[in-house]
């Protein structure tokens, strides 16, 4: 059997931590910040970790 191909949109927008957490970017960052405050897009810019409800799927795009 093949091995498993990494899926290549999701190689770009994930990074697995040495502990094997996987983490992401937030979202609402991108665009039409001049009516969003200083403290939200602040909190928009920190890394977050993937939710345990999702990772199953990432885990399988990422081939983990």
């Amino acid at each position: 059997m093949p091995k498993m191909k990494t899926n290549s949109s999701a190689k770009k927008r994930f990074t697995v931590t040495g502990t094997g957490k996987v983490k992401r970017s937030k979202a609402f960052k991108r665009h039409i910040l001049t009516k969003k405050d200083k403290s939200r897009k602040k909190e928009l810019s920190q890394a977050a970790i993937v939710h345990p409800a999702n990772m199953g799927h990432v885990a399988k795009m990422l081939a983990i």
